[in-house]
């Protein structure tokens, strides 16, 4: 956490944003991810089943769009970047060391991975929260010879 407010150098590379942006964007990633591993560990923790579902929906299905949209890319620029075809990704120099070759491809397995678990996640409570939380605008209907209510599936 010390990094994120005295990194040392100049991290932005001379860069246009300068290091106050830089302090603020990381403590804005670093709040994101704490909220949502809480959120995350909300979705199993009993005294949650007391929030209203909406509350822990938002922030999971809003983690789940930002994920994918960072994570399917970044799964489709390893596939470039491992078969040769665009040895930088979608927008690096086609030149680049080995070193920038794997920080690249382990930065976007990262996300890809973190969204294919929060999309599973977020299916999983929004079933388990459905099923446990009666609704009078759509009661579920039984059908004849089944047991149960109508399950997510």
């Amino acid at each position: 956490m010390i990094v994120v407010f005295f990194p040392g150098d100049d991290p932005t590379g001379d860069g246009p944003w300068g290091m106050r942006a830089y302090v603020i964007f990381n403590v804005v990633l670093i709040s994101m991810s704490a909220i949502g591993a809480a959120v995350v560990l909300a979705t199993v923790r009993p005294p949650a089943r007391h929030l209203p579902r909406w509350l822990l929906l938002t922030p999971l299905l809003s983690g789940s769009m930002l994920l994918v949209i960072r994570g399917v890319p970044g799964m489709v620029e390893n596939l470039l970047m491992v078969t040769g075809i665009r040895r930088g990704g979608f927008v690096g120099a086609a030149d680049i060391s080995t070193g920038e070759f794997w920080t690249g491809i382990g930065i976007n397995t990262y996300f890809f991975a973190g969204a294919v678990l929060l999309v599973g996640t977020t299916v999983s409570y929004g079933c388990r929260s459905a099923e446990s939380a009666p609704d009078s605008r759509h009661p579920r209907s039984v059908e004849p010879g089944d047991d149960e209510p109508a399950r997510c599936r």
